[in-house]
C-alpha cells in the first residue's frame, strides 16, 4: 500500500493558509459593513502646503510661484574666484622638540599654539629647538603634521 504524498506538515500549512484567507476576507466585510454606516471617514483629497505638510484644504493660488525647469540647478554648483577665501596655507611657529638622531620633532604654531608633528622628511633647512619656522600643513596618519619647514629670516 502507497503512503500518502501529504505529509503532517504540509497539512497543517494548508489549514493556516486557509485560516488566514478567511480573517482577510471577514476584516474587509467588516470594513464595508462600517463604512455604510458611518459614512467614508478620512481625507478624500490630500493637498501639500508650502511647508511641505499634508492638508485637506486647497492651497491658496495667489501664493503659488511658477518655476522654470531651467533654473533648477542639479548638484553642486561651481564656486567662482570671487567665493574663494584667501588663505594663506603658510603658517609661522616655533619649534618645540627636535630629535635629529630619531628623525621627528614638535611646532608649536603661532596662531593658535597647537602642536604639529614634523618629520626629517619635511624639512627644507636644518631646524633645533627655539628656532622660529615657516611650515604648511598636511593630513597625516595620525592627525596634521608639518610640511616644508623653513628657518624664518
Amino acid at each position: 500500500m502507497a503512503k500518502s504524498q501529504q505529509t503532517f506538515n504540509k497539512s497543517e500549512k494548508e489549514k493556516k493558509r486557509l485560516k488566514k484567507r478567511e480573517e482577510k476576507r471577514k476584516k474587509m466585510e467588516a470594513r464595508k459593513a462600517e463604512a455604510k454606516l458611518n459614512g467614508k471617514k478620512g481625507i478624500e483629497f490630500a493637498y501639500v502646503d508650502y511647508n511641505g505638510n499634508l492638508t485637506d484644504t486647497p492651497p491658496d493660488p495667489s501664493q503659488k510661484i511658477e518655476i522654470e525647469a531651467e533654473n533648477i540647478i542639479i548638484g553642486i554648483p561651481k564656486t567662482l574666484e570671487s567665493d574663494k577665501e584667501e588663505f594663506d596655507p603658510v603658517r609661522k611657529g616655533t619649534v618645540s622638540f627636535f630629535d635629529s638622531s630619531k628623525g621627528f620633532g614638535f611646532i608649536i604654531d603661532a596662531e593658535n599654539q597647537e602642536k604639529y608633528f614634523t618629520h626629517v622628511s619635511g624639512l627644507i633647512d636644518e631646524i633645533a629647538e627655539n628656532d622660529k619656522v615657516t611650515f604648511e600643513l598636511e593630513k597625516g596618519m595620525k592627525g596634521m603634521n608639518a610640511v616644508k619647514v623653513t628657518l624664518q629670516k
